[in-house]
């Protein structure tokens, strides 16, 4: 992260109150009321598509129609059961891409059951009384090593935990959360949820977490496998890709990462230094928090500038109607050359892309503007094999999430075949805890 000696990077350029009210929760959540009105409109359908749309496989209309009933903490249930951070999936799943999207209502009248919204209320609700829901059955005897608490680490260490089996959870990072606690927008999960969320996981018992752990610096796969009778990788791709344009060095250019890292881990947002003129370049869920809270921050100018065209966008349409609405540019089909200045950024220079024959290609056509602080989201990568096999850059998995390694399963951003949401590493997490269970158990 640039410091805020860089010419143009500098904090504190809102208030203090202006900045509390920019980072607030970006959506309220539902009251007692307005969640029974908002359950009212589900028609409760047989062989529900929302259902199918969810990597989870909650039974949406169920826990809807318990909310109606006046039981939300049943309803918390029921997602917690498919979902053990279903709280917070209920904040960053982007549903309208996902169950809402295929909703009746919203295929009939063009508005979605706010499926999310409810969920946070139900989940909310429960979690407030201060008591886990699950306990833990008599014990295996098994041990299993979870590497990476991160969405798919938690979900597979609870599953395990919760079977029956004890479970060392190692962590990189000085706490445990992953991109829920480090790598998403602040105003999607305020007031510290993400650690609460993990304290609150954590009650099921039988999980010992071990911070400052990281796979291949100090922590060696084979002796995890000597010492646990399994091990599951959720490590998520700590490595950021480069933009590979002259001038990437110069002070000011970072990447988003570790931006939104350290936003998310600030406890004073008016000392945290922006630029006046921020560029992102990417085209994900990651350049979209890093421009919008870059804007929140302060700065004058934010631009996203991707490569391709606006259908082809990583980030959901809600995400870049969000940006814009934030005062966020957004430019498709360009793509950086260069960063000008001496040292320190000043300018970018990126020229315009076209699609010929399937490959993206520089048309030659060149546009440079003001930039002190350039953000790199162009994909994250993993930055240790541990010996395994790889599939498309990550580690490669079958469908119950083993490895090319006899005891080892991955799951998460670091596997192969997902799609980097934290629903879906919730999902692969507990289901690789599923296959880990009946694998030590002999029930396979």
């Amino acid at each position: 992260m640039a410091t805020p000696l860089t010419p143009g990077i500098t904090a504190g350029r809102l208030p203090a109150e202006e900045i509390a009210e920019n980072f607030d929760d970006l959506h309220a959540p539902l009251d007692a009321h307005e969640a029974a009105v908002a359950a009212d409109r589900c028609y409760f359908c047989h062989d529900a598509p929302c259902v199918t749309a969810c990597p989870t496989s909650i039974d949406i209309p169920l826990f809807i129609r318990q909310i109606s009933t006046g039981t939300p903490e049943a309803a918390a249930k029921t997602i917690f059961d498919q979902n053990i951070l279903g709280g917070m999936c209920a904040r960053v799943c982007p549903t309208e891409d996902l169950c809402e999207e295929v909703c009746v209502r919203e295929v009939a009248e063009g508005k979605p059951v706010e499926i999310g919204r409810l969920q946070r209320y139900a989940t909310d609700t429960l979690m407030a009384k201060q008591s886990h829901p699950y306990a833990r059955v008599e014990s295996t005897g098994k041990t299993v090593a979870v590497v990476g608490a991160g969405p798919a680490g938690l979900a597979c260490a609870h599953r395990l935990a919760m079977l029956g089996h004890d479970v060392t959870m190692f962590e990189g990072k000085k706490k445990a959360g992953g991109l829920n606690e480090f790598g998403i927008a602040a105003y999607k999960s305020t007031d510290d949820f993400a650690a609460r969320e993990v304290d609150w996981l954590m009650q099921i018992g039988g999980i010992t977490l071990e911070t400052g752990q990281m796979l291949g610096d100090g922590l060696e796969l084979d002796l995890l496998s000597t010492d646990f009778d399994a091990v599951f990788l959720g490590v998520g791709l700590g490595g950021v890709n480069a933009l590979r344009s002259e001038g990437e060095d110069k002070d000011g250019v970072d990447d988003a990462v570790s931006f939104i890292a350290e936003l998310r881990q600030s406890s004073d947002l008016t000392s945290l230094p922006v630029g006046r003129n921020v560029v992102v370049i990417g085209g994900g869920m990651t350049a979209v928090d890093a421009a919008v809270q870059s804007k929140l921050l302060g700065a004058d100018n934010v631009t996203i500038a991707y490569r391709r065209g606006r259908d082809r966008m990583g980030a959901s349409r809600y995400e870049q109607d969000l940006a814009a609405s934030k005062g966020v540019r957004l430019m498709f089909n360009t793509m950086p050359v260069a960063v000008h200045g001496n040292g320190s950024a000043v300018e970018i220079e990126l020229e315009y892309t076209a699609e010929v024959d399937g490959k993206l290609q520089g048309t030659g056509e060149k546009v440079r503007m003001p930039a002190d602080q350039v953000f790199k989201a162009i994909g994250q990568t993993l930055t240790t094999d541990a010996g395994l096999d790889l599939e498309g850059g990550k580690i490669a998995v079958d469908a119950h999430g083993r490895t090319s390694r006899k005891k080892v399963w991955a799951g998460g951003d670091c596997a192969s075949g997902g799609d980097d949401l934290t629903v879906t590493a919730v999902a692969e997490g507990r289901d690789a805890a599923m296959d880990i269970h009946a694998a030590l158990t002999g029930t396979t």
